[in-house]
């Protein structure tokens, strides 16, 4: 950490560096010093997405709320903690949910509202651009947004003049440059083996398939592609009003690519070269492997990607992830609070997890599904969570817990083993999010689950927004070293870390409960379709 002097120094120089990551559930902005390992303060505000006929969103208004509210918090404990005034920054990014559908016309006004990652109406679209573009299209990437709207003959589609993500739309409104980081942008339509921009040749399959159903290509409509370490802009005073309405930011800090949070998980974890892999668990959770050579078949439950970079990564994504654990801690919670003993979220959350390490490998025959959405590994269009037992099985407190853990990494196994029937293996995961933040319980339990090392770092909690100040940081370093050197060179070198080796009776009850996680999918489409 940068001492206290050379800290304020650096801050009232205008020469710290500046990250914000819009997740699901938290907007997060993490200020660091000359070293990116150096976190001089963070701010942070809670918000949550919406079901609005029938889709899941974010209305624009909230998110210039949320960025506003999490600028002010870092400001105010930068003010708190080093007695000096936030007013300028040498360089910053922004980071956001990767995917969805943020469609503006020529005017750039908003014509739909948002629709998220956690929309899965887009089936008929994603399943004949798999077939046409020979590759798996997800139903959250953009292009399965837009082929939907066209398939669905949408008024507001002839009016498309601009499609990006929601990092790509915060960056635009910053910086008035419409560009995307290839790992984002990855999300958005499949990237060229090797050329940090979209596969023209898939560009013009789609341009032909839709023929008359856009007025214009494809190409028009979607972002510039922007490999880490390139500058891409520099923040406005108009940006910097949006930003910081009290009138304090200036303007003129450079700006990196705007990126996915799967780039910025990878970052944060030192997870980009290739062979290496990280988990991250939040609402949804997702893995990353970087690619050492191309998968050998097309799978509905592996995404093709791109680190920010632009190396090659097979993702696999579930929509479905520590939401309905923290559900059950709040639960708990309120119990604590009903019996006249209350106690803090985090409190909650350790207790039950130190509880679930003496449950049974195999959490005793319980089966938990988190599905609060839709789940496509699983070919779920909609979700109902799920907690079932048998009389033989053995309910107590800890092997429930364990049961809700597993249940996190269930599906997330179920792609993974795909991946590994491909070949594709990595000797150590790295993982970060919340969920990791009671050393070694959840960390062990996907040890168990992966069958593989669980690597947690000392940054890891502060997660993707400090992997964005690190990517506006390499700015400076791109002309001297790659990404992959950078991080492990010059961040990660000195970074203690935390490793959990697989327990071989975890490994066998985890394949034990995955085999009834399998069964047991019967039971979940039974309460979908009749909830």
């Amino acid at each position: 950490m940068t001492a206290g002097g050379a800290a304020r120094d650096l801050i009232s120089a205008g020469r710290a560096v500046l990250g914000i990551e819009l997740g699901s559930t938290r907007i997060k902005a993490c200020l660091i010093g000359e070293r990116p390992v150096d976190v001089l303060a963070v701010g942070e505000h809670s918000w949550e997405n919406s079901y609005v006929d029938g889709r899941w969103t974010y209305p624009l208004e909230e998110v210039w709320l949320g960025v506003q509210a999490a600028y002010a918090d870092l400001v105010a404990t930068v003010r708190a903690r080093h007695e000096v005034e936030l007013t300028s920054v040498r360089a910053m990014g922004v980071s956001a949910m990767m995917h969805g559908y943020l469609a503006f016309d020529t005017e750039g006004r908003q014509l739909v509202p948002m629709r998220t990652w956690r929309n899965t109406s887009t089936g008929r679209a994603a399943g004949v651009l798999t077939e046409v573009l020979g590759q798996n299209i997800p139903l959250r990437w953009s292009i399965a947004h837009l082929h939907q709207a066209v398939l669905d003959r949408e008024p507001h589609v002839p009016q498309v003049d601009f499609l990006t993500t929601l990092s790509g739309y915060v960056h635009w409104q910053l910086t008035g440059r419409k560009v995307l980081g290839v790992g984002d942008a990855s999300g958005m339509f499949p990237i060229g083996a090797g050329t940090c921009d979209y596969d023209e040749q898939l560009v013009q399959r789609y341009d032909e398939l839709v023929g008359e159903g856009l007025d214009r290509g494809l190409r028009e409509l979607l972002p510039a592609v922007l490999p880490a370490g390139v500058a891409a802009g520099e923040l406005t005073a108009d940006g910097a009003a949006l930003l910081d309405p009290t009138g304090r930011l200036q303007a003129g800090a450079v700006l990196c690519p705007p990126e996915g949070d799967a780039g910025t998980g990878m970052v944060a974890t030192n997870a980009v070269a290739p062979g290496g892999g990280n988990v991250s668990a939040g609402t949804s959770i997702f893995a990353m492997v970087v690619l050492e050579q191309p998968l050998r078949e097309v799978h509905h439950e592996i995404d093709l990607v791109t680190t920010p970079a632009g190396d090659p990564v097979a993702m696999v994504h579930c929509n479905n992830g520590a939401s309905e654990l923290a559900s059950w801690a709040g639960l708990f919670a309120r119990f604590a609070e009903a019996s006249g003993t209350p106690m803090s979220s985090d409190d909650v959350f350790d207790i039950l997890l130190r509880e679930a390490l003496v449950g049974e490998a195999d959490a005793g025959g319980l089966l938990a599904y988190n599905y609060l959405a839709g789940e496509p590994i699983t070919g779920l269009e909609a979700g109902v969570p799920l907690f079932l037992r048998t009389p033989e099985s053995s309910f107590t407190l800890a092997n429930t817990i364990r049961a809700q853990v597993y249940a996190v990494f269930g599906t997330l196994a179920l792609g993974l083993r795909i991946l590994a029937g491909e070949g594709v293996t990595v000797e150590r995961m790295f993982a970060h999010g919340g969920l990791f933040r009671t050393a070694g319980v959840a960390q062990r339990f996907l040890a168990g689950a992966l069958d593989a090392p669980v690597v947690v770092s000392e940054t890891a909690p502060e997660g993707g927004a400090w992997g964005m100040a690190v990517l506006a940081a390499y700015l400076s370093e791109a002309e001297e070293v790659s990404l992959t050197d950078f991080l492990q060179g010059r961040v990660f070198a000195d970074t203690p870390i935390d490793v959990v080796e697989p327990h071989p009776e975890d490994v066998a009850g985890f394949a034990d409960y995955l085999v009834t996680y399998r069964a047991g999918l019967a039971a979940e489409r039974a309460a979908v379709q009749a909830l």
